[in-house]
């Protein structure tokens, strides 16, 4: 039974409510991440045990991560998706170099043994940049 004074709702006007309902609920501080915060910028990669192993892989011309962080020793290995030729190379130093590695290819080195940050570039596509970082 109808309140006293109560008037009939039209289906478009409760579907609208259904809606605003809804669109609220998912916005409720539910831990689903709704904070207008910006994101945190994404940081490096963890870094990987002694003697672990790591992964860069190229593809479309980017290293990815572009930033991977790794324990002193820590083999790591380039994979090549592009359809040319890569290398992974340090910028200074010869710390490590991959030689080319052709397009869906692999090749590996060894991180340095020494803590510090190596920047890296593809000797090919020298545009091609990233750092490797030993911790």
């Amino acid at each position: 039974m109808p309140f006293p004074g109560a008037r009939s709702r039209s289906p478009r006007a409760v579907l609208l409510a259904v809606v605003l309902v809804t669109m609220l609920a998912g916005c409720s501080g539910g831990g689903g991440g709704g904070s207008s915060s910006p994101s945190p910028s994404p940081s490096p990669s963890p870094p990987a045990s002694a003697g672990g192993a790591a992964r860069v892989t190229i593809d479309n011309f980017t290293f990815t991560p572009a930033a991977l962080t790794v324990a002193p020793g820590t083999e790591v290995t380039v994979v090549n998706k592009d359809s040319v030729a890569h290398t992974l190379t340090a910028a200074t130093g010869k710390v490590f170099d991959t030689g080319t590695i052709g397009p869906g290819k692999t090749a590996t080195f060894r991180a340095p043994g020494k803590a510090g940050a190596y920047p890296y570039v593809c000797t090919i596509h020298p545009f091609m940049k990233g750092t490797l970082t030993v911790r």
